[in-house]
């Protein structure tokens, strides 16, 4: 069985905490660290306008920038431990998409363990935001 996911509004959805911790736990450190966090946060705010209405400049809190060169890199380090976490399956990532091949001989089997897959990569979405 093949599982096709295309994650909707990924890159905007990468919370600057979590990647930032994620960074650190990779071994980046030091100047590095502080100039994603820089990237990141410090530079990067939004606000609406509508009409002659203009609201408050505000931090960006969740995403990676898309255009850029280090937004790709920055979210493939986001999702990239979501392999660890499936059991049973082979998983395949690119970018914003995650495939998953399970192979069983009964078709019951095979349903509850796809199940249990998507419930863990549900119940990692969950814990990121």
């Amino acid at each position: 069985m093949g599982i096709y996911l295309d994650l909707k509004k990924a890159f905007d959805t990468v919370n600057h905490s979590v990647l930032l911790k994620k960074l650190e736990n990779y071994g980046i450190r030091g100047m590095v660290l502080i100039g994603s966090k820089v990237f990141l946060i410090i530079y990067r705010k939004q606000r609406t306008s509508l009409l002659t209405y203009m609201s408050d400049l505000e931090s960006v809190k969740y995403d990676v920038p898309q255009g850029s060169v280090l937004g790709p890199l920055l979210f493939l380090i986001y999702v990239n431990d979501k392999q660890y976490v499936v059991k049973n399956s082979k998983i395949k990532l690119f970018a914003d998409d995650t495939n998953l091949f399970l192979y069983k001989t009964h078709v019951d089997k095979l349903f509850e363990i796809a199940n249990m897959n998507m419930s863990q990569l549900y119940d990692i979405k969950m814990t990121t935001k």
